[in-house]
């Protein structure tokens, strides 16, 4: 997996596909505890509930990684003057195979500068080691709330639906009252560096209940003038409603389009309903303003994939190609799902530049997002941005 490269020091995309596919790092938690800001704790939504990360910044990209201690783990994370003065390893990296064009991701990194105040050591101090070779060089990146630059907050952290994937129905969360949301807010203002504010939220009772939650809560963070977006569960009258609160981009998610494999893991949601809401979404808030997570390594095929992200770009919403998160809360999934594994980092780069064609051939663009995943694009090669 890990082969020379004449670029050692900076991640591109290869190299981030390959990050993405083994998801998790040994790292010295010493590493992490220079400032709060600089781990992300235990995420309370979705496939990575439960679990704890860090974000690593190099070249112009950003990746998340789930932080634990095991030296024999695949990816090891080292200051780099240990590294010097262990005597190191084998000067290598992974095959580029795609152009870096770092210089039109620059605008992303742009904040690097008053984001790094917190950073370990403030510059590229850390190297990521692949299976015993040298990989990438960089910095950790400090989280905000859930994700840099973002206050990425969770209303609900239960959900009636049990997507056989997912591990919050069994982490059984609280939710979070509207004081609590609004003071998290305000101290991820104070703090700085804080460009956008996201919502989403399982289901404590009722969908429609989640999006009432989420409009109040809208409407009063709109007082920060900065750009809203929301992930919930659709109603008949959510994206409306989100809109006039003052949302700028929404989410609602498929989850994955292979429909047998959809009636298998998400029995209690509805796909024809989803999508009808994303397309009445893009009606209310406009192209490039309206996403969708789609997880790969439930046993799709590409040839579905493929399908997948044409049918979502056909009617204006930019799909989010998610890497399959095997949770140990979740082992019924291979139950289900007997094929689920985690995607190849091969895989994840070439389902992303096909959705880049795409993407370009429907006129969207995922750089142009301002909330929630896209920016962030810590767990996801996204279009415009890494490839």
């Amino acid at each position: 997996m890990c082969k020379p490269n004449q670029h050692p020091d900076k991640m591109d995309a290869r190299i981030k596909a390959i990050l993405i596919a083994e998801g998790s790092a040994d790292i010295e938690p010493e590493l992490l505890s220079t400032s709060k800001a600089l781990a992300s704790g235990p995420s309370t939504a979705g496939p990575g509930a439960g679990v704890g990360s860090f974000f690593f910044r190099s070249g112009g990209h950003r990746v998340r990684l789930e932080y634990k201690r095991d030296p024999d783990a695949t990816l090891i994370v080292r200051r780099i003057d240990e590294e010097a003065a262990g005597g190191g390893s084998d000067a290598g990296d992974v095959d580029a195979g795609i152009d870096e064009n770092d210089d039109a991701r620059d605008t992303r990194a742009a904040g690097d500068e008053e984001v790094d105040a917190g950073n370990v050591g403030g510059g590229d101090d850390l190297v990521i080691f692949c299976g015993g070779r040298e990989l990438v060089r960089g910095r950790i990146e400090p989280a905000l709330l859930h994700c840099p630059e973002q206050a990425y907050i969770t209303l609900s952290e239960s959900c009636i639906f049990d997507c056989t994937f997912c591990p919050v129905p069994k982490l059984g969360g609280r939710t979070k009252t509207r004081g609590e949301v609004l003071r998290m807010v305000d101290d991820a203002s104070r703090i700085g560096n804080l460009r956008a504010i996201s919502i989403t939220s399982g289901i404590e009772r009722s969908p429609g209940e989640e999006v009432t939650r989420a409009v109040d809560l809208v409407k009063a963070l709109t007082k920060y003038n900065l750009p809203i977006g929301v992930s919930v569960y659709p109603t008949g009258d959510s994206s409306i409603r989100m809109k006039n609160a003052g949302a700028v981009e929404i989410k609602y998610n498929v989850e994955t389009m292979d429909r047998e494999i959809f009636g298998r893991v998400c029995a209690d949601m509805d796909l024809d309903f989803v999508l009808a809401s994303l397309e009445d979404a893009v009606n209310i808030f406009g192209r490039n303003c309206v996403f969708s997570n789609f997880i790969i390594g439930l046993g799709e095929s590409d040839r579905t994939v493929r399908e997948g992200v044409e049918t979502l770009a056909g009617i204006g919403v930019i799909p989010i190609l998610r890497a399959l998160n095997l949770h140990p809360l979740r082992p019924d999934l291979k139950n289900v799902c007997p094929d689920a594994a985690r995607p190849d980092a091969d895989r994840l780069l070439r389902l992303a530049r096909f959705e880049r064609e795409v993407l370009d051939a429907h006129g969207l663009r995922a750089d142009v997002a301002e909330t929630m995943c896209l920016p962030c694009g810590g767990c996801d090669l996204v279009p415009h941005w890494d490839v």
